[in-house]
């Protein structure tokens, strides 16, 4: 059953591909074109639901951890544009052929703001879309997002992330004024959070500097 986050965004329910880790996808229905699917689903079991709303016409993957068996599951039931990062194309192509590859800053005829933020993985994305109320939602796949003791994170992974380019992309993402912030994995509570300019930009300064500081440094 999909969860109403906002009139125009629904969550699917919470997957755990492994223990420790969980996460959502997200159905953005706007107004005008097609709807639009963030990141990927754990199972189809939401499928009538989602066919109830509109089906789906994009799919957006912010990196090559969200790729999976059910990329072609959602192509086959829906018939999807899958629109997903150039640089992490290797590790979702064995999964499903991307029909757009993202790969500059750019607002697309979607409305789907494109802002690459490597450093998680080398292609990882985040997006933004301005809702129905006029609300601006961000999309920050793994790059950042808030843990089970509330604190913001940002995804580096020793051996596979590169720390330089994540820090230069929380240093992106300061930048932008949202008001919700939406993660693909998360631990404990929920992958969206309500946020104020301030307040957000305070966030992604002191989970940077915990980066550069608590794990760069070493």
């Amino acid at each position: 059953m999909l969860t109403t986050i906002r009139p125009d965004l629904l969550e699917t329910p919470t997957y755990s591909p492994f223990p420790g880790l969980t996460t959502h996808a997200y159905l953005w229905t706007p107004r005008t074109g097609g709807n639009v699917l963030f990141y990927s689903p754990g199972d189809d079991a939401d499928f009538g639901d989602i066919a109830e709303r509109g089906g789906v016409a994009h799919q957006y993957l912010s990196h090559q951890d969200e790729a999976g068996p059910m990329l072609g599951a959602i192509a086959e039931r829906f018939g999807v544009v899958l629109h997903a990062p150039e640089r992490d194309l290797d590790g979702i192509a064995e999964h499903a052929t991307p029909g757009v590859l993202l790969a500059e800053r750019t607002v697309d005829a979607n409305g789907v703001e494109i802002i690459p933020t490597p450093g998680h993985t080398p292609g990882s994305t985040s997006f933004v879309v301005t809702g129905s109320d006029g609300a601006r939602y961000l999309f920050t796949g793994d790059t950042l997002y808030r843990g089970a003791d509330g604190r913001w994170n940002a995804g580096y992974i020793p051996g596979m992330s590169d720390g330089e380019q994540l820090l230069a992309g929380l240093e992106v993402l300061g930048g932008l004024e949202p008001d919700l912030v939406v993660s693909s994995a998360f631990a404990g509570g929920s992958g969206t959070h309500a946020v104020d300019p301030a307040t957000w930009r305070r966030t992604v300064a002191e989970t940077a500097e915990r980066l550069a500081t608590g794990v760069l440094a070493r």
